[in-house]
C-alpha cells in the first residue's frame, strides 16, 4: 500500500531527526580530535540548525466556496473526529490563514485586524508587534472549543463604502468583483487581515505549514500574500468545483497568481465536490466519463499536465475517514490525492534538502580531511628529521635544532603579509556588504517608488519595473566579479605559501550567485503579471502601492541577504584552511623543538620519539576512518534506510586516544 501524506511526512520528519542527531555526534567527535575550526563549527551549527527548523509550506488557493477548508479537514485534521477548520455553506476563511506549530509556545489562534491595512506596515513588519494581535487561547483537549475559536476566520464586518475602498475591498470601476451594498450602503468585508494558528500537531511540529487563502478579491488586495507567500510554498493546492469545472474567476486566480511556468512542477489542481456528480439517474460509467470530461477540459484551460488533476470529493473523504469507511473513502479520491501530495511535496523537497546538505557534508569532510593531511605531513617530516639523526653525534642534532628555530622564524616573518592580504580581502567585503544591504536597495527603488506613488493611473510602469529589476540584478553580478576577484587574489597568496613553507592550502571556487540573479528574474515575471493583469484600478490608489512596495522591498531585500550569507560563508570557508595550516604548523615546530631537546637531553630518548610518532601514524589512520564512517552515513540517501534511521553504528562514548 502507498503512504499516505501523513505516513510520508512523518518518514521525512523522522529521517530529518536522525540526520540532525547524527551531525551533532559528528559535531562532537570533531571537537574532541581538535578538528573543529571556528568556520567548520560555524558550518555545522547552521547545517544542524537548517535540517532541525525546515519547514515545508503547502498553500490552497481558491475562489471562494471551492471547498478549501474541508479539503483541509479531510487530510490533516480527520484524527480529531469533527471538522476543525470552518467548512459550512458559503464562504468560510475570509482571510489568509497560516497553520504551524512553534514549540515552546501555547496553543493558540491569533487575528490581525483588518484596520491595519490603513497603515504603511507590511504584513512582515506587523509580525513581530505582538501586541497589536488579538490572541485566542486554543484548548487541545476540547475539540469544539477548538473549533469555536477558529470559526473567528470567518468573522466579517460592514462598513461604509469608503472604508472599504481604503482597506482594498472596493474599486470604483471594479464591477461585479465588489462587495454588494445593503440597504444602509454597507459593504462586508473580512475582520481580520492575517490569522496564524499555532497548534501540536504531529505533522505541524514536524515543520508542514499549511496557508489557508481566502477567494480573489481578498487575495489581490494583500501584495505580499501573493508576491511573497504563495510563490514560496513549496506546493500550491489549487482547488475547482467538479460541477462548476474552471469559471471565470478560477482562471483569474490561476492566470494572475499561479499560472507563470517556472512553478508548475508545484502545483497541483484539485477537482472537488465530485459527489456532486454522483447521480442516481446516471450510470456508474456516465458519472465517471463525465468527471473524466471536466479533468480533461481543466487541464487544457488551465495549460497543465492531466496528471496534475486529481478529482475528490474532501466531504465524503473527511466522513469516511471519521466513520473508518474504506469503500467510501476510496470512492472519494483523498488517497490519490494524498498520494500526489507525498510524491510532488514530501519527495521533492526530501531531495532537494538532502542535495543541501550532501554538498555542505561533504565541504565539512573535506576540511576535516585537509587538517588529518597536514598533520600527516608534519608527522613525516618529524620521522625523517630523527631518523637523519641516528648515530649522529652531539653538533649534528645542535645544527639541527638551529635549522629549525630559523625556519619558524622564517615563517613568522610572513605572518605580516598574510595580515595585508586579510586586510584587501575584509575592505572588498565590506563593499560587497555595502552594495547588498538596505541602504543599496533603498536607493535601487526610488525611482520604482517615484512612479508608483502618485494617485491615478501608472503610466510605463512596467519599464520602471525592468529597469528597477535590471539595477538589481547588476548588483548582483557585480558582486559575484567580486567575488571572482577576491578568489583570485587569494589563489595567488596560497599559491606563494605552498611554495614558501609547503603548505597545501587550495582556494575554492569562486562564490556562484546565479541562482540569486534568478530569483530576481522570477520575482520580477511576477510583479509584471501582477500589474498587468487586472490590477490596473487598485495600482491607483496610493495605500495599495504603499503595501505593494513594502512587499517588493521585503523580497528583494531576502534576496540581497542571502547573497550576502553566500559570500560570508564562502569568505570564512576560504581563510578557514589558512587558520588550520597556520596553526597546525605553529604546532609543529613547536613538536620539532621539543623533539631535538628531550633528544640532547638523553640519548635514549631518539628512539622513543620514533615510536611516538609511529603511534601517532597509527591514529591519525584510525582518525581517518572514523571521519570516513561518519561522513559516509550522512550522506546516505533517505530511502537508505527506513523511518526513524538508526544513528551512526561506530561508538563514539571513547575518542581516540592521541599520543602524547
Amino acid at each position: 500500500m502507498v503512504p499516505s501524506f501523513n505516513e510520508q511526512f512523518d518518514q521525512h520528519g523522522a529521517w530529518r531527526r536522525a540526520f540532525a542527531q547524527q551531525l551533532g555526534q559528528l559535531g562532537q567527535w570533531m571537537s574532541a580530535h581538535d578538528l573543529m575550526s571556528a568556520a567548520v563549527q560555524e558550518r555545522l551549527h547552521n547545517l544542524e540548525e537548517q535540517v532541525r527548523r525546515d519547514k515545508v509550506m503547502v498553500a490552497f488557493v481558491a475562489e471562494f466556496s471551492r471547498g478549501k477548508s474541508e479539503l483541509i479537514n479531510a487530510v490533516f485534521f480527520a484524527g480529531y473526529g469533527r471538522r476543525i477548520m470552518p467548512a459550512s455553506a458559503g464562504r468560510t476563511t475570509m482571510c489568509p490563514t497560516e497553520i504551524g506549530y512553534e514549540s515552546g509556545t501555547a496553543p493558540s489562534l491569533r487575528l490581525l485586524p483588518i484596520e491595519t491595512r490603513l497603515q504603511s506596515q507590511g504584513l512582515a513588519e506587523w509580525r513581530m508587534r505582538t501586541d497589536r494581535w488579538v490572541e485566542v487561547p486554543l484548548d487541545m483537549d476540547d475539540a469544539a472549543q477548538l473549533a469555536g475559536a477558529l470559526e473567528k476566520v470567518s468573522q466579517v464586518r460592514r462598513v461604509p463604502v469608503d472604508e472599504a475602498r481604503a482597506l482594498g475591498f472596493w474599486q470604483d470601476e471594479g464591477g461585479d468583483d465588489n462587495p454588494v451594498p445593503d440597504a444602509a450602503g454597507l459593504v462586508e468585508v473580512p475582520m481580520w487581515r492575517h490569522a496564524l494558528i499555532n497548534i501540536p500537531h504531529p505533522l505541524l511540529a514536524q515543520g508542514l505549514v499549511i496557508l489557508d487563502t481566502p477567494g480573489l478579491n481578498a487575495v489581490g488586495a494583500e501584495p505580499e500574500l501573493t508576491i511573497n507567500l504563495i510563490p514560496q510554498a513549496h506546493a500550491v493546492v489549487f482547488i475547482l468545483g467538479a460541477d462548476t469545472g474552471v469559471t471565470r474567476s478560477d482562471l483569474a486566480i490561476w492566470r494572475e497568481h499561479l499560472g507563470e511556468a517556472a512553478a508548475q512542477e508545484a502545483r497541483l489542481v484539485v477537482l472537488n465536490k465530485i459527489d456532486t456528480l454522483w447521480d442516481s439517474l446516471s450510470s456508474p460509467s456516465q458519472v465517471q466519463a463525465q468527471l473524466e470530461r471536466q479533468c480533461h477540459t481543466s487541464a487544457e484551460m488551465l495549460g497543465v499536465p492531466l496528471s496534475r488533476v486529481v478529482p475528490v470529493s474532501a466531504q465524503k473523504g473527511l466522513v469516511a475517514k471519521i466513520q473508518c469507511d474504506d469503500v467510501l473513502l476510496e470512492a472519494s479520491g483523498l488517497p490519490a490525492l494524498e498520494e500526489a501530495l507525498a510524491e510532488g511535496i514530501v519527495g521533492r523537497r526530501q531531495a532537494i534538502l538532502h542535495a543541501t546538505v550532501t554538498a555542505s557534508v561533504q565541504a565539512l569532510h573535506e576540511q576535516a580531511q585537509r587538517t588529518i593531511n597536514v598533520r600527516r605531513r608534519d608527522l613525516d617530516d618529524q620521522m625523517l628529521e630523527l631518523r637523519s639523526l641516528r648515530g649522529k653525534n652531539a653538533s649534528v642534532i645542535d645544527a639541527m635544532r638551529v635549522r629549525i628555530e630559523q625556519e619558524q622564524q622564517e615563517f613568522e616573518a610572513s605572518a605580516a603579509r598574510i595580515q595585508a592580504v586579510r586586510a584587501v580581502q575584509l575592505k572588498m567585503l565590506r563593499e560587497l556588504f555595502r552594495q547588498l544591504g538596505a541602504r543599496s536597495l533603498k536607493a535601487q527603488l526610488v525611482p520604482l517608488t517615484e512612479a508608483l506613488t502618485p494617485a491615478g493611473l501608472k503610466l510605463g510602469v512596467r519599464k520602471v519595473y525592468a529597469e528597477t529589476f535590471a539595477g538589481a540584478r547588476a548588483i548582483v553580478e557585480s558582486a559575484q566579479t567580486t567575488g571572482i576577484e577576491i578568489q583570485a587574489m587569494l589563489a595567488g597568496t596560497f599559491r606563494q605559501l605552498n611554495a614558501e613553507h609547503g603548505f597545501s592550502l587550495q582556494v575554492p571556487p569562486a562564490p556562484e550567485l546565479g541562482s540569486f540573479s534568478l530569483d530576481l528574474r522570477e520575482v520580477e515575471q511576477r510583479h509584471l503579471q501582477y500589474v498587468g493583469m487586472g490590477n490596473t484600478l487598485r495600482l491607483a490608489q496610493p495605500e495599495f502601492t504603499q503595501r505593494l512596495l513594502r512587499a517588493l522591498n521585503l523580497r528583494l531585500r531576502t534576496v540581497f541577504e542571502g547573497a550576502a550569507t553566500e559570500l560570508e560563508q564562502w569568505s570564512k570557508a576560504a581563510t578557514a584552511q589558512l587558520d588550520v595550516q597556520l596553526r597546525e604548523r605553529k604546532n609543529s615546530f613547536a613538536r620539532r623543538i621539543e623533539a631535538v631537546t628531550r633528544i640532547q637531553t638523553a640519548a635514549e630518548s631518539l628512539a622513543e620519539r620514533i615510536a611516538e610518532l609511529e603511534d601517532s601514524e597509527r591514529y591519525l589512520n584510525e582518525l581517518q576512518a572514523r571521519l570516513d564512517a561518519l561522513t559516509g552515513a550522512l550522506l546516505q540517501l533517505p530511502g537508505d534506510e527506513p523511518a526513524g534511521a538508526r544513528a551512526v553504528d561506530i561508538d563514539l562514548s571513547e575518542p581516540l586516544q592521541q599520543p602524547a
